[in-house]
Parts: structure tokens; sequence; C-alpha cells
């Protein structure tokens, strides 16, 4: 399905010693499996001069890497620092599959052309965080399309039911009479058999992957390799502080987002969350994090402040810092009321002599709807020129240019020719 893309390049082989290199693996680590067993494959490749092999798999199942993403994706970073081999798994094929870990339901099936289109754009937003020229970039429908049916009848008699039902997902949604589709079972095994085709050493994922990732250990004895380690990374939880940071929920943060988004949607999380952001996203030392965390607790150092210190590192990162500092004096600006300098112009062709302010939201990608825009005046986040709207019925007289702001963060200056 996907095309086979392999990048190399040049490589350097470790220079730090291998509890050294355990101590890099297991820092912001959750788990790490089994660590015996990791630590004699690290002193195997420092003898042999071979390096490991580091698995990362993620399915497109949108056209955005989040987040949530990079707190693996660093990590993962980590171990071509140390001069290992990243792998880059694109999931084109398991994609079709659909992801049940930590669902309460069945995940809507994609289409291969979707799967595609999203799955274009992941190798570049990838290399934000990994170094293109030293990653192996693969595809699982390479190995998977050609299995067919009989290789796979022959996969899934590697496991039995009764083990793939002590998944805690699958086991809640038969007690709660939820539906579990049979294709569901495949997930796991296909996201196992991957190691296998990729002969992984170790394979790294979020806290929810830990069943998917101990499959491949188990389906890597059965073909008679050695078993990979697994590593798995803390979940950063989503903007509205609750759930996940999810594709699907729609509380994420792209990294292709514009600096500005990057930076006001970090700037919206809780003082709370910002923490675990610090811990999991900021590349700061971990004693600089505390002196942060201790300078707020002391109220020597508004919470505020730190989590602009923090909005500014990320959106840098994925940017420039030329356009994290504008982020932050937009922002700055709109706290007095002040628009910013540099917003989007919009020209709406208005055939009456005015024109519903909720019709020019729409039409000035302000706002999804009418609707939407009629709840932002009910919430008083409508304002035109400065002034806040209250009255849904408002008209304004074509041939003018007017400022319009939705919500905290969205501008535009709309001319009704």
């Amino acid at each position: 399905m996907g095309k086979r893309c392999l990048i190399f390049g040049p490589s350097t082989m470790p220079t730090l010693s291998a509890p050294d290199q355990l101590a890099v693996m297991k820092r912001g680590a959750e788990e790490l499996l089994v660590e015996s067993e990791m630590l004699k494959k690290i002193e195997k490749s420092i003898a042999t001069g071979k390096p490991l092999r580091a698995k990362l798999g993620l399915d497109p199942t949108r056209a955005d890497i989040h987040l949530g993403h990079t707190v693996v994706l660093n990590k993962l970073r980590q171990f071509q620092d140390m001069g290992h081999t990243a792998i880059f798994l694109i999931g084109d094929f398991t994609s079709l599959i659909g992801d049940p870990s930590g669902r309460n339901d069945t995940r809507p099936a994609l289409e291969r052309e979707e799967i595609l289109e999203n799955g274009k754009t992941y190798h570049a937003q990838a290399s934000k965080v990994l170094d293109p020229e030293r990653t192996e970039i693969r595809y699982n429908s390479e190995w998977s399309d050609p299995l067919g049916a009989a290789g796979m009848i022959k996969l899934a008699a590697k496991y039995t039911v009764a083990r793939m039902m002590e998944r805690e997902d699958f086991t809640q949604r038969f007690k709660n009479g939820v539906p579990i589709s049979v294709h569901e079972f495949l997930y796991p095994l296909m996201q196992g058999y991957d190691s296998v085709a990729l002969n992984a050493d170790i394979e790294l994922g979020g806290t929810e992957q830990k069943f998917n990732l101990l499959m491949g250990r188990s389906l890597q004895q059965q073909y008679g390799q050695e078993q990979q380690c697994i590593l798995t990374m803390p979940l950063l939880v989503g903007l509205d502080g609750v759930e996940k940071m999810s594709k699907s929920k729609d509380n994420y943060i792209g990294l292709t987002e514009p600096a500005s988004e990057i930076f006001g949607k970090v700037m919206s999380i809780s003082d709370e969350s910002m923490w675990t952001y610090y811990d999991l996203l900021s590349f700061k030392s971990a004693a600089d994090i505390a002196a942060i965390k201790a300078k707020c607790a002391a109220k020597s150092m508004n919470p505020r402040d730190a989590k602009v210190a923090l909005a500014v590192e990320i959106a840098a990162r994925f940017h420039s810092q030329t356009e994290a500092d504008a982020a932050l004096a937009a922002f700055e600006a709109r706290k007095t009321g002040a628009a910013p300098e540099n917003m989007p112009e919009r020209t709406i062709v208005c055939a009456e002599a005015s024109m519903l302010v909720t019709q020019i939201c729409k039409q000035a990608d302000l706002a999804e709807s009418t609707s939407a825009a009629a709840r932002l005046i009910e919430g008083r986040g409508l304002k035109v020129d400065g002034v806040v709207i209250e009255d849904k019925s408002l008209k304004l007289p074509k041939g003018n240019t007017y400022t319009i702001q939705a919500g905290k963060r969205h501008f535009a200056r709309v001319t009704l020719a």
C-alpha cells in the first residue's frame, strides 16, 4: 500500500557506556521492560559495533502529528544521538484496522485514500524532532499486504482469545456489553508482527500501548528472534486537562500549526497541566524545571510567566525564535485590547447594503457557522473594532473595513465590498 522509503545517513556508534546509555533511555520513561535484557543488548551493541534497532510506529489517522507524539519522538531522537538506528514506522496497514487501545467503542474505519493522504506529511513532521538523515522510514503495508488471507490465519493461530481478552479495554467492553469486532483482535497481532518484520531490539510507545508492545515480544519469540525490550512513555494530557492528547478528541496541538496557534494553545492549558507539559516537553534540565516550580510555589514567580516561557520554547522549536517572539508580542497586545499588526485580510462581496455580522464571521473563517458566531455573541466573545457585540441580528454596512475578533486569538481585517 505505502511505498517503501529507506533513509540512511552516517552513523556514529555510541560513546556513552552501557550504564550511561541505559540511564538516558530511562529518564522520563514510565517503564522499561526488561531492564536487564536492555543492558545486555547495549553491551552487545558496543562490543560488536552494531547499532540497536529502535522502533516507533504511528498510525496516520489524521494529517497532524501532535505534541503528545513528540514525547516519544524525543525519546527516539535520544536513541539516534547515541548512535542507534531509529525506525519510524508509518502504520498505513494498521490504520485500516484501527487501534482499539484505550477505546470504549469500535474505532471508525478509514479509507485507504484518506490514510495515504494523511501519511504523506508524517515524515516531514517527524523530521522536526528526528534527524532525517539518520532515520529509517518504513510502512507496514510492505509486509502486511503480502501476508494475504492464509498468512493472516497463520498469524492469528499464534495467539489465543483468552490472552487477547486480558486487555483491560477489551475486558471492560465485554463486561459492559459493548460490542468488540473480530477485526479489532487483529490490531495487536499486526503491530506485533511489525516487530518481527523489522527485527526490532526495542519498541517505544505510550503507556496505553503496553499490550501491543508485549505482543511484539511474544511473536518474536515464536518466530525464533531475540525478544525486543519495550519502553513506555507517559501520556500527555490534552488541552481539556482531562483526556490524553488525541487527534480523535480534537484536544491537541499540531506540529504544523502556526506559531501563534501553538503559543496560544499552550497558554490555554491549566496551571496544573503546565507542569506535566514542562516535564514531558521542555528541553530544560530537570534542575531548571525544579527551580521554576519552586519559584512559583514561593510566589516569587507568576505561574503565567512560567507558562509564557514554555509557550515560547515550544513555538520556537517547531518554527523559529522570531516567530515565537512575534506570537508572544501579539498575545501581550491582545491582553491590552489591541489587535495584532499582522492579521488575515478578507474581502467579502455584499449583494445588499449590509450583512449580518454572524454571516460575516462565517465567510471570514472566524466561525464554522453562523450558529457558532451567534454562540460567540451570546458569550460576549465577538468584537468589532474593539466593541463587544451583543446583538445577533446586527448588520454591518458595506463599503467599510472592520477589525473583527472572535474569541481570544482569532482576528481578521474584513472589507465589505
